[in-house]
């Protein structure tokens, strides 16, 4: 049986804390295919970057060093015991020659001295650490030492009895002072390789980014002929797939387009042959329910070849909304009805304009049909185009808000029926809003009637 005290184990479980880091982090990474990529490569560079300058500053560093600091000391040990071992002159001219022209060594000695306060040892510094335990152990008398700055010399004065020796060495003849030429050569390298991959990932990236923008035109309903795959193998199958996706869903299309016409004409002339009959029988008061069912296919056989036109191709070009929406303004006025209309962002848009003006039009004269007033609110942004079309008629019911835009479908008190409605208003408007690679959605007004919504890709 699974109890609270279960849940709340489960929950606190490592796995779970494991799949929660996942959930953060996945939201924190770049989602793009080009910097996930640059990732997968700067990453793993860096990483072995580091782990090799680590070992580099730690162990080659830190032991060449220790040996330059040892040899120091030992010379420095050396210039002590000539100093006390045998005779010297008052000034100490003989020691300083030597240290000077063997050791490369500048020493001093003042008769009567004190060591300066200790200095504040600095917290990363490798030679003033190892230094100073070379000369407790080799000299293993009082000392101070200068390593601190950005000067070219050491300075080290060491006490012997009532004398101080003091002196200069060079520092890099005590540190390893060219490690950061290794650090400058391997960071430089790194961004000479970042810089080439990055150019062969553009020459990659570059097709798939071709490939989105082919499928999206497509979805949209733009052409787009001069595509054509490249890239890597397997850039080129997905592209060579989406070509002929493409060109079997336009062969469909065409198919469908040219049966919807063919039947549509083969009716129309049924029915012209009906009407020539209905004509010849003269105006019996039996045949005007006859008359009144083939004006209802009639109308109906218009509404379906309409339909039909709706798949047909048309060329992208622009189109002002301020002038379609000044057509239907002019329209409601000679109805007696009323319309207001605001347009937020760029007043041309691209679209088909034949296809989109009926999609439009559609819409507004559905609400003229039921409505008083209409209010039409634009806004054209860089990603969408979104249309609200608000109105203060009846509305539709909620339940059957998405049975309205099937073909043909019809309720016994919709308001998109009446003595000339076919049930093919809506289904037309969004198979448009479709075709450019949008939908058409209804819901509720707040004019207390109906809003149908367009939103379709800028």
């Amino acid at each position: 049986m699974v109890t609270f005290d279960s849940l709340r184990r489960e929950e606190r479980s490592p796995a779970s804390g494991w799949k929660g880091f996942g959930r953060w982090l996945r939201r924190r990474l770049p989602t793009g295919l080009y910097v996930r990529s640059l990732l997968i490569i700067i990453i793993p560079m860096v990483l072995l970057q580091s782990v090799v300058a680590a070992v580099f500053m730690e162990r080659h560093w830190q032991m060449v060093t220790q040996r330059l600091s040892m040899a120091v000391t030992r010379d420095i040990a050396a210039i002590i015991q000539i100093i006390e071992t045998y005779p010297q002159d008052a000034d100490f001219s003989e020691a300083t020659r030597i240290a000077r022209e063997q050791l490369n060594l500048q020493i001093s000695i003042e008769p009567d001295g004190e060591l300066p306060p200790p200095r504040e040892k600095p917290f990363f510094s490798i030679l003033d650490g190892i230094l100073s335990d070379e000369i407790s152990d080799q000299i293993k008398r009082p000392y101070w030492i200068d390593t601190v700055g950005d000067s070219s010399l050491v300075e080290i004065r060491i006490k012997l009895g009532a004398k101080i020796l003091r002196v200069l060495t060079k520092r890099n003849q005590t540190y390893a002072s060219n490690t950061h030429i290794f650090i400058v050569w391997m960071v430089g390298a790194s961004l000479v390789l970042i810089g080439v991959s990055i150019l062969f990932l553009r020459g990659q990236i570059r097709p798939i980014l071709t490939l989105a923008q082919a499928a999206e035109s497509f979805g949209k309903g733009h052409k787009h002929d001069d595509f054509y795959p490249r890239g890597a193998d397997e850039v080129r199958r997905a592209g060579l797939a989406f070509i002929l996706m493409r060109e079997r869903i336009e062969r469909q299309i065409e198919q469908r387009t040219a049966m919807l016409t063919g039947v549509s004409h083969d009716l129309r002339t049924v029915l012209t042959r009906f009407k020539l009959q209905l004509a010849l029988a003269g105006n019996s008061p039996e045949l005007q329910g006859l008359n009144d069912d083939v004006n209802d296919m009639q109308s109906m056989l218009e509404a379906y070849m309409a339909f039909a036109r709706s798949e047909i191709e048309e060329d992208v070009g622009e189109l002002k909304l301020s002038e379609l929406l000044g057509k239907i303004e002019t329209d409601f006025a000679l109805h007696e009805k009323t319309l207001s209309y605001s347009i937020e962002g760029e007043d041309e848009i691209l679209v088909r304009p034949n296809a989109f003006t009926r999609l439009v039009a559609n819409l507004a004269s559905n609400a003229r049909r039921y409505a008083n007033t209409l209010n039409i609110e634009v806004k054209h942004s860089a990603k969408w185009l979104t249309l609200n079309f608000d109105d203060d008629g009846p509305g539709i019911p909620e339940k059957n808000r998405e049975d309205v835009f099937k073909p043909f479908f019809r309720l016994d008190e919709a308001r998109n029926l009446d003595a000339s409605g076919t049930g093919l208003g809506l289904a037309i408007a969004r198979d448009i809003a479709r075709s450019h690679g949008g939908n058409v959605t209804l819901g509720d007004s707040p004019l207390g009637g109906l809003r149908a919504t367009i939103r379709i890709p800028a």
